[in-house]
């Protein structure tokens, strides 16, 4: 008989706090969560790099052995693949590698020279055990030992304050929430919430393309029946008829009207009712858009109730229902539904209420568009399309299609859809995934503190704005010129709104204390080349091809905010600018000492300073 041995792990964004089922299995970290996917109609989730590396120092000071990230680069959820349901097509994730293939930094850099101190405790830590030693209230130190080596992890769990604590014969000042990793059980090489790497600000930069896009339209017609439709009573679940063959199911009904009606005259228009399972809805009646519907991704059914406007005699309704992902979290998918199950209700005519929900309905799986294969390089063949002042805008069920070349260079390249609706997106025949940019981000945005535990909404972003406008482009999909781009939108958009994006860095910051410890010094000291205190440095690099244009800000002294939104505190070096000046404008690169002779003088001797710089990069 075989035994399968299993080695049980762990998945959160902490896992300090797990042990193994059995003494002798590792202690494994297989899922280290860098950030949150986005989701549809929800704010953008960042993980702050302090708490990330935290958690991980947390876990191996704990007898942590392994440690997978994920997300460790970023992607994105091409065609259909996207889950949740209502998870977006980018997969960003706040990876220390973007969804571009890009460096997220200081994400990316922070947690390299923390992998590089943990190694450095490498003896150390495969000897054995720590011994646990109490500091303080919130704050103790795990010690690793073997015959030749000794690392140490000085821990400070308080949220809110600094921590001066003794620990073998030296004192040590912990920011809150933060673990030292000394290598060598008395000199600090790294701290969790001392960042030592630039921090970068991104920007989409249109791509030149003359004349912009040049658009050619055709129109879906709603209700229409074709050859694959099919009639029943009742109303069907969606993901079982179309077997996710496809986002969409049209669900079609008549519906008589006497001439004796009431609202006929009165102009209160019947209230037409329809509860569905999910994801999102179109109401067209006599093939006018009514209304949209659509659920989240914490609550997909929903409810479309509204006044429609109908004529004596037989009015056609056509549902289209759209599907925005199946689900990949949880138990029993086999449960999950999807579509208009129910009831549909006309409310307001002489007889009060008309149930539709068990009369003859006509289905039709997918769009007309999608059967023609109009996203393809060659399908497009098949259908008159509109040009020029004819093509139609924020018209529903519109497909738009036009070509463009290759923009140069190696940028990441990105389509911004922030004029459209909801829909789908094709470069060359491959899809680019679902578009959605309509769908604002609710939620509470603000101040994020690395300090806390932390949840996917604690650190959040884009509220009141698109939960996705910007949707990647791989340039391996792109040819030298001729590239086909195809949208389909769902519910109305300006086409001329669309435009193809680089990514780029726009500005690198760097934020540092002047006595901040760095791998480097240590190293230098422990090989004993020097033997004097070394000052930290900050460096600031643009990215290929870029140079530094201009210093935004520059403060040696108590700066105050962030990248992006820093300002002076009540201690400057009025000369701050000057070191960044001389070194950095024009180069791609520099690295400026932060002491306070580079700054003309130390402007508060008595205080701890800080360096904070903001250089524009173009």
């Amino acid at each position: 008989m075989f035994y399968i041995q299993q080695i049980n792990t762990c998945n959160g964004f902490y896992c300090d706090y797990f042990s193994p089922n059995k003494a002798y299995k590792p202690k494994m970290w297989t899922e280290a969560w860098t950030g949150w996917y986005t989701e549809f109609g929800g704010p953008v989730p960042h993980r702050p790099v302090e708490d990330l590396a935290f958690s991980v120092a947390k876990f191996i000071q704990k007898g942590g052995s392994f440690i997978n990230y994920y997300m460790y680069h970023g992607g994105t959820n091409f065609g259909r693949t996207a889950g949740g349901p209502f998870i977006a097509t980018s997969y960003d994730y706040d990876a220390p590698l973007d969804e571009y293939g890009l460096l997220r930094q200081p994400k990316w850099g922070h947690l390299k020279d923390l992998h590089r101190a943990i190694k450095l405790c490498e003896p150390a830590l495969v000897s054995g055990n720590p011994t646990v030693m109490p500091l303080g209230n919130y704050q103790e130190a795990h010690v690793f030992k073997s015959k030749s080596a000794c690392a140490a992890f000085l821990a400070n769990y308080n949220q809110r304050t600094f921590a001066k604590v003794a620990f073998g014969n030296q004192h040590y000042n912990l920011p809150p929430w933060s673990i030292s990793i000394l290598p060598d059980c008395k000199n600090t090489v790294y701290n969790t919430a001392r960042v030592g790497h630039q921090s970068t600000q991104m920007k989409m930069t249109p791509v030149p393309i003359h004349g912009g896009f040049s658009w050619q339209a055709f129109n879906e017609v709603p209700s229409a029946y074709g050859d694959s439709s099919f009639t029943m009573s009742g109303l069907l679940e969606q993901i079982n008829t179309t077997r996710d063959a496809t986002d969409y199911l049209w669900y079609m009904t008549d519906v008589k009207i006497d001439p004796s009606e009431g609202f006929l005259r009165s102009g209160n228009y019947p209230v037409l009712t329809v509860m569905s399972a999910g994801h999102a809805l179109h109401v067209f009646v006599n093939g006018q858009l009514a209304g949209t519907a659509y659920g989240s991704l914490e609550f997909p059914k929903l409810t479309f109730t509204e006044g429609v406007n109908m004529r004596a005699g037989i009015n056609k309704i056509a549902l289209l229902s759209i599907a925005v992902g199946l689900p990949n979290v949880g138990p029993h998918f086999e449960t999950w539904n999807a579509g208009v199950l129910g009831p549909v209700t006309l409310n307001g005519l002489n007889e009060g209420r008309r149930d539709l929900s068990w009369q003859k309905w006509t289905y039709k799986i997918g769009l007309e568009g999608e059967k023609l294969n109009l996203h393809s390089l060659s399908g497009g063949s098949s259908v008159e399309w509109a040009e020029g002042s004819l093509v139609a805008q924020r018209q529903p069920l519109t497909w738009y299609r036009t070509t463009f070349s290759a923009p140069a260079g190696n940028a990441p390249l990105a389509l911004d859809m922030g004029s459209m609706g909801k829909g789908q997106v094709w470069v060359n025949g491959q899809s680019i995934g679902r578009h959605w940019p309509a769908y604002k981000a609710s939620g509470s945005c603000g101040y994020c503190s690395y300090t806390g535990t932390y949840t996917e909404k604690k650190c959040l972003s884009n509220c009141g704005e698109a939960s996705q406008r910007w949707y990647h482009v791989p340039r391996s999909w792109l040819k030298p010129t001729g590239n086909l781009l195809v949208v389909f939108e769902e519910w109305g958009g300006n086409p001329n709104g669309i435009s193809l994006v680089r990514r780029e860095i726009d500005s690198v910051c760097a934020y540092m204390y002047e006595w901040q410890p760095t791998l480097i010094n240590w190293q230098l000291h422990a090989s004993g080349k020097v033997n004097k205190p070394l000052r930290p440095k900050a460096h600031l690099m643009c990215g290929p091809g870029q140079k530094i244009k201009s210093i935004k800000f520059a403060s040696f002294g108590t700066p105050e905010g962030v990248c992006g939104s820093y300002r002076q505190g009540s201690c400057h070096a009025f000369h701050s600018y000057d070191a960044f000046q001389r070194l950095c404008v024009g180069q791609n690169m520099c690295t400026v000492t932060v002491a306070p002779e580079m700054f003309g003088g130390d402007p508060c001797p008595s205080i701890m300073k800080q360096l904070a710089v903001e250089a524009i990069c173009g």
